[in-house]
């Protein structure tokens, strides 16, 4: 994989500077012309409402309006089937693809994609914003709300950095927070309006005997303050199947998703779960799934029909358990048997340098890279595992890198997906048809005559260097 190519400025297409900088729409994007099966999105109480925020600047109608205007041209792309094309974007949406040079746009709305490989964008199904960065800290972890919004509008800058234009966060709530970090989560969800979205799951400890008479009663105000999903952990509740029937009866009350943990270790466990979660039509989702791989073989099969039949989404966790589990799984959810069963499976990136993962990266490339190297998959479902698997889970309209569809896209160095998820290092991310976040990976060798002989990738310095 070449870096040797120099990196385009990120500037702005209103400024007349360069493309891929204005402020991108605060309304979400129209419906998908070929939209995902499966449970409703994820929903947003806020959506419509122009409170995102790019670099402290806050977002209002005649910005989103501007950008939903602009066109900008991807030029030179290399598609998966090995084609070379442009793309032209506009109004949050891909307005055309055609052979590279055939697609004219003004030249301050060019990005330069020779070299880059260019993929749906994938989505974060599984993350924890309210824990994420706390792994360094000395003392007690603060969930202050300003110490929580700093960490969840950071951490989903962070994944937005990786590629991730939509972020699920997994949210604890009760105990001696009570609903302050989900308020703080929702208030990180508004300032990020127009680069990522981000939801919210609100994850409550108990839900029954005398305890989970106040977790439920919480969880209800969590839901009428916005979160988009009901989570939880019904391992850790003494009544596991009575946890079941409260989550499950407040999501069908409210039309909400059900996203919750479990290490699936309990075959009898999953087969009342897919009983009672089969008629819920927003969907139901469960995750990590560790404990399947220790199960014997024959009974991980009969519980992954039992999942297929009821149509439970698993999200496995590739680089680790996350701390919700309060404790570590010893392997990773048995991928190539679920989807043999006709599980619908994705990847999270789980905890983010928290309790749960001290070292953590929260990148979805990383989670395809171990379903590749280690779970079995071909880069191609690996990668499909972060992207069109992941946003059907999350309930978001489908991405193809074709006419009509959401402009939400990850352009990669690269010309395969195996070499990007071998060295994903230069990245250029794109959320509602404009640039949002690039990372750009410059590649030196010293002098030598190896290196020349080889025609080594490198970015020479045009001074010599110290």
């Amino acid at each position: 994989m070449s870096d040797s190519q120099p990196q385009e400025p990120f500037h702005s297409p209103r400024s007349g500077r360069g493309e891929g900088g204005g402020h991108g729409p605060a309304h979400g994007p129209s419906q998908s012309p070929s939209r995902s099966r499966g449970h409703l999105p994820d929903h947003d109480p806020d959506h419509g409402h122009p409170h995102g925020q790019q670099h402290g600047h806050s977002l209002g109608h005649d910005h989103a309006a501007a950008a939903e205007a602009t066109t900008l041209l991807l030029a030179g792309a290399r598609l998966t089937d090995g084609r070379t094309v442009d793309v032209r974007l506009s109004g949050g949406r891909i307005q055309a693809v055609g052979t590279a040079g055939s697609l004219p746009a003004p030249a301050l709305s060019r990005v330069d994609l020779g070299g880059y490989l260019l993929l749906p964008a994938p989505a974060e199904p599984h993350a924890h914003g309210d824990t994420a960065l706390t792994a360094d800290g000395e003392g007690p972890v603060s969930y202050t709300p300003d110490e929580v919004q700093r960490r969840a509008t950071e951490a989903a800058l962070l994944q937005l950095g990786h590629g991730a234009t939509a972020v699920r966060s997994h949210v604890r709530i009760g105990d001696v927070h009570g609903l302050g970090p989900m308020e703080a989560v929702l208030q990180a969800r508004r300032s990020l309006r127009g680069l990522t979205d981000l939801t919210t799951v609100a994850v409550p400890r108990l839900l029954t005997g005398v305890a989970g008479a106040d977790g439920l009663a919480m969880l209800r105000d969590a839901v009428k303050m916005g979160a988009s999903v009901i989570g939880g952990c019904p391992d850790l509740d003494p009544d596991p199947t009575g946890f079941l029937e409260a989550v499950l009866e407040l999501a069908d009350e409210h039309g909400c998703p059900v996203d919750l943990h479990t290490d699936g270790d309990d075959p009898g466990r999953l087969a009342r779960l897919a009983a009672m979660a089969g008629g819920l039509r927003p969907g139901v989702s469960i995750g990590p799934c560790g404990g399947l791989s220790r199960l014997p073989l024959d009974v991980a099969a009969r519980a992954a029909d039992q999942l297929a039949a009821a149509g439970v989404r698993v999200t496995c966790l590739p680089q680790g358990d996350c701390a919700a589990l309060e404790r570590r799984g010893l392997r990773t959810a048995p991928v190539r048997l679920l989807r043999a069963a006709g599980v619908r499976v994705t990847a999270g990136s789980g905890a983010l340098r928290d309790a749960g993962n001290p070292v953590g990266r929260g990148d979805p490339l990383e989670a395809a890279y171990l379903l590749a190297s280690q779970g079995g998959l071909r880069p191609g479902e690996a990668y499909e595992s972060i992207s069109s698997a992941a946003r059907e889970a999350m309930g978001l309209p489908e991405v193809r890198v074709e006419a009509g569809f959401p402009a939400e896209l990850l352009a990669v160095r690269g010309d395969r997906i195996a070499g990007v998820l071998s060295l994903a290092y230069s990245r250029i991310v794109i959320h509602r048809g404009r640039v949002v976040a690039r990372t750009s990976a410059v590649r030196e060798y010293c002098d030598s005559a190896v290196a020349v002989a080889l025609d080594l990738p490198r970015q020479g310095r045009t001074e010599p260097g110290p």
